[in-house]
């Protein structure tokens, strides 16, 4: 059974916790190209993750990097970063696919797996 029960950190909580580590900020952008905001990520995508996986994701996230979307919801991903919408990308990872979403006010980045929305 599938828990969307979701964890939230802040970025030093989530290397603190291991969610991040410190090869996350060799692989962040040395500039967000938008605010991420607080980071959250469901039981399940914690559970099936590894660390590296949510590192490298966040980074190509973080960089309009929005992985494996159709052509149209990387159109729909680069309009929103011009009015503000709602972002959505897609990695591959060892458990298959997982998603990580910043909402349109930017306040909070969710990590969750497919099953979990």
């Amino acid at each position: 059974m599938t828990s969307n029960l979701i964890f939230e950190y802040t970025t030093e909580q989530a290397i603190a916790d291991g969610i991040l580590n410190d090869a996350f900020e060799a692989v962040r952008p040395k500039r967000l190209t938008f605010p991420l905001g607080r980071l959250l990520i469901t039981t399940s995508a914690l559970e099936q993750l590894t660390p590296e996986e949510v590192n490298a994701a966040l980074a190509r996230h973080a960089s309009c990097d929005w992985g494996e979307v159709s052509t149209s919801d990387a159109r729909q991903n680069d309009s929103a970063m011009k009015h503000g919408d709602r972002v959505l990308s897609a990695y591959p990872g060892k458990a298959g696919t997982f998603w990580i979403i910043t909402e349109a006010d930017r306040s909070a980045t969710t990590i969750l797996m497919p099953d979990d929305y």
